[in-house]
């Protein structure tokens, strides 16, 4: 009787401490707030930022420069050389498109001259830093957009892990799970839309690795490692049960075992 009093508290003590474990765990994942720039991330992508018309009679962007930069900078390094040794064509109706980022035909009127030089393609204007070219853009040239069809491509950073890129080098951003798992619902229309599975076998190749490299590793996928060999580009948010957690399995069930063989 006495042995399984004791039994008894330990089982209790044990439920206590998974109790404990679990609420750490979860409290670390649930009150992690967004990565810097998450708003971008989780725009809605039926929504779609173009261009707005000011009474003015200008144009004001609302599509971030910078992250639809970032966003073209990973697809071009981490998904295109897989599309072109595919021979694969990206249909216009796929956001990825070169036809989809606004800023395209500026980006690519840009000239690197030198470390200290940036040059305009189109009034051949020179300017000692990128950012002050882009400021020239908008100022000079934001007539030259296309605000008709194009889209923003920054509104696909969530699923492409663009705070990625652009916190490289710096302390990893905390997983927020509902964010993350917008994004892999962003991530997976991606893959349906630019490669249907029904539109042969390297469609089909495509849209495999295309989740793989993006959107796998649970609803949960915020950072992680950068993979141009198709490794998948997150990092899980830990949901893991802790060491402790586990030494306490071994130890609750031994003594168990112990005391039911000396019983």
């Amino acid at each position: 009787m006495k042995k399984m009093w004791i039994l008894h508290n330990r089982f209790v003590v044990f439920c206590i401490v998974c109790y404990l474990c679990s609420s750490l765990q979860l409290t670390r994942v649930s009150s992690s707030s967004p990565a810097p720039h998450s708003d971008h991330d989780h725009i809605n992508s039926d929504v779609g930022r173009t261009l707005q018309q000011e009474q003015d009679g200008n144009h004001q962007i609302h599509c971030s420069r910078e992250r639809s930069r970032v966003a073209w900078k990973i697809i071009q390094e981490y998904l295109m050389p897989f599309v072109e040794k595919e021979k694969y064509h990206i249909s216009k109706r796929c956001r990825l498109h070169p036809d989809n980022d606004i800023y395209r035909d500026q980006e690519d009127h840009k000239s690197h001259i030198d470390i200290n030089e940036w040059q305009c393609g189109f009034c051949k204007k020179s300017f000692y830093e990128e950012k002050h070219l882009d400021q020239h853009f908008d100022n000079r040239h934001s007539n030259l957009l296309n605000s008709s069809e194009s889209r923003c491509l920054a509104d696909v950073c969530g699923a492409l892990h663009c705070d990625l890129e652009i916190n490289s080098g710096s302390k990893k951003s905390k997983c927020n799970p509902a964010a993350a798992a917008r994004n892999k619902h962003l991530c997976e229309s991606l893959a349906d839309s630019c490669f249907p599975v029904n539109e042969g076998p390297a469609a089909s190749r495509l849209h495999e690795f295309f989740l793989h490299q993006f959107c796998d590793h649970t609803a949960v996928l915020q950072v992680g490692n950068l993979s141009p060999e198709g490794a998948g580009r997150g990092q899980m948010c830990s949901t893991s049960w802790p060491p402790f957690f586990l030494w306490c399995c071994c130890y609750f069930t031994i003594s168990t075992f112990t005391c039911i063989k000396e019983e």
